[in-house]
């Protein structure tokens, strides 16, 4: 299991003050816990936070209280995309809970790679359940079965780790190869005959033009 070290945090400590100290503000609750908060090393958060996601069991150890819970939410600079703000939902071990898990797409599909059709990805993510120390990181698609056109990768298609099982209808469609379709240019028909009226009216507005400036003037 992950673990990252905590403190517990003072709020009246500026948080612009922990962030230049190289921790970032954070709370955990759930589980029948009271909303604590603390602070982590942004250092090693982004490093579980990049291997564990936000469906793997992270062991929070802050002081002599250890908390076993998930990466629920992270505030993001908008600017830097740096973390800023972590929030972690305490879970209880023994309790299977549902998530949402991240689906990976590997191998190769034949009828892609012959070019007779194009790859689409309909899911991303599927909800499974499973005890905290069951969750995955992410669940592998393969696409390696899609050797012609109109070929579907469904949910049920998709191997789960032991004491897994998805909550989503496994008949979802997760990828398919549809037809690739050329792009044709939209080529516009001139009206020819409106391009002759208007010449044409523009040369009878020319001769009256014309037929004035030789009029001789009037007294």
């Amino acid at each position: 299991m992950f673990s990252i070290k905590a403190k517990k945090r003072d709020e009246g400590v500026k948080v612009d003050a922990l962030r230049k100290g190289g921790e970032i503000p954070a709370v955990f609750y759930g589980a029948g816990k009271k909303a604590t908060s603390i602070s982590v090393p942004i250092v090693e958060f982004k490093k579980i936070w990049r291997d564990a996601g936000e469906s793997s069991a992270v062991k929070v150890e802050a002081g002599t209280e250890s908390i076993d819970a998930l990466i629920h939410e992270v505030q993001v600079d908008s600017v830097t995309d740096e973390p800023i703000h972590v929030d972690f939902l305490a879970i209880d071990m023994k309790k299977k809970i549902q998530v949402d898990v991240p689906l990976v797409f590997e191998g190769v599909s034949n009828a892609v790679k012959s070019g007779i059709g194009n790859l689409v990805k309909v899911l991303h993510e599927v909800k499974i359940e499973a005890l905290p120390a069951d969750l995955p990181h992410d669940l592998v698609v393969d696409i390696s079965k899609l050797e012609n056109l109109n070929d579907q990768v469904f949910v049920s298609d998709i191997k789960l780790p032991k004491g897994v099982v998805v909550i989503d209808n496994p008949t979802d469609v997760v990828a398919s190869v549809v037809e690739q379709v050329e792009e044709k240019e939209e080529v516009v028909p001139v009206d020819l005959s409106a391009i002759e009226v208007e010449k044409k009216g523009k040369k009878e507005e020319e001769g009256e033009a014309n037929t004035e400036a030789a009029a001789p003037a009037k007294e």
